[in-house]
């Protein structure tokens, strides 16, 4: 909790942690001042953290960005009432707005949907539509580069709600070459490199991930628990601080396999597991509600129906 605790200690907040910056935190409340602070790296969660603290600082609140990272935060936040501002890599908000209540839809998350778009390309055959799919262009990075590795994905049925593009994506079985995720790229699609690394495995050519140090610090680091699951599985990938190769042309072999309590492991490892040569076992598969709590019935019931 370092990266989030800093900025907000920053502003005036009065936070303890164990030993300086794991959980559980003790908050004492106060006063809060704006503040203008440089992300080290690009990071939507920290950027939205500030923002929301700014809500209640008096004066303007700016996040400076090395690279532009989602901004559902912000979306959400103007919907709501609030100014916020972007120039030049600067987010910023006005404190103490006056907010108005709404009534909100919530589209589907794309990162929820990325596990059934490899899922599509794991098995043998496939024509598969995901439904009210949130559009965002800092997320649909994810649907260009599948593009790029061949994967086939349409997008129908576009409309915009509460300042957010949704539609309906249709995927179907395709020939997929390999890729390579750096720069921008890698922040743009950071939480969906886990079941890319799955989907590069099974691809020709495989895939190449740099700049991805923050994988080190999500719920677990993603590097070390994809490379375990990996050697796990019998699949070959090579690990450098911020970032991994994963050859393509690689068979899965069946093996129990573990989420580490990290959802998108379990996910992630739960498509791997539809090209095993066997059954396959996830220990603590139900980190995976933290994001998708129906994850794993409608994989099979996707699974079923293709079989079928």
């Amino acid at each position: 909790m370092q990266r989030i605790m800093t900025p907000l200690s920053e502003m005036g907040a009065s936070i303890d942690a164990r030993d300086g910056k794991f959980p559980p935190l003790t908050i004492t409340g106060g006063p809060l001042k704006a503040i203008e602070y440089k992300l080290p790296v690009a990071s939507a969660q920290v950027k939205s953290c500030v923002l929301f603290a700014g809500l209640f600082a008096p004066g303007e609140t700016k996040v400076v960005e090395p690279i532009r990272t989602r901004d559902h935060s912000e979306i959400a936040l103007r919907e709501f009432g609030a100014e916020i501002g972007y120039a030049r890599g600067v987010v910023s908000i006005q404190g103490r707005p006056s907010l108005k209540p709404l009534e909100l839809y919530v589209p589907g998350d794309v990162s929820s949907a990325s596990f059934f778009l490899v899922a599509s390309q794991i098995v043998s055959e496939s024509d598969l539509v995901i439904q009210g799919v949130g559009l965002n262009p800092t997320r649909t990075a994810l649907l260009d580069f599948m593009v790029s590795m061949g994967v086939q994905i349409q997008v129908l049925d576009v409309q915009q709600t509460n300042g957010e593009l949704v539609g309906n994506l249709r995927v179907r079985k395709s020939r997929v070459r390999g890729g390579l995720v750096e720069g921008a790229l890698t922040a743009a699609v950071i939480d969906e490199l886990p079941v890319l690394a799955v989907l590069g495995a099974a691809s020709e050519e495989g895939l190449i991930v740099r700049d991805a140090a923050e994988l080190r610090v999500k719920e677990t680091d993603r590097i070390a628990t994809l490379e375990e699951n990996f050697q796990r599985m019998g699949v070959r990938m090579e690990t450098r601080p911020d970032g991994f190769d994963v050859p393509g042309r690689q068979r899965f072999r069946a093996a129990e396999l573990d989420s580490f309590g990290d959802h998108r492991i379990a996910m992630a490892f739960a498509v791997a597991a539809l090209a095993a040569d066997g059954p396959s076992t996830i220990r603590d598969a139900a980190a995976a509600s933290v994001s998708f709590p129906g994850f794993f019935d409608t994989l099979q019931r996707i699974a079923e129906s293709t079989a079928g």
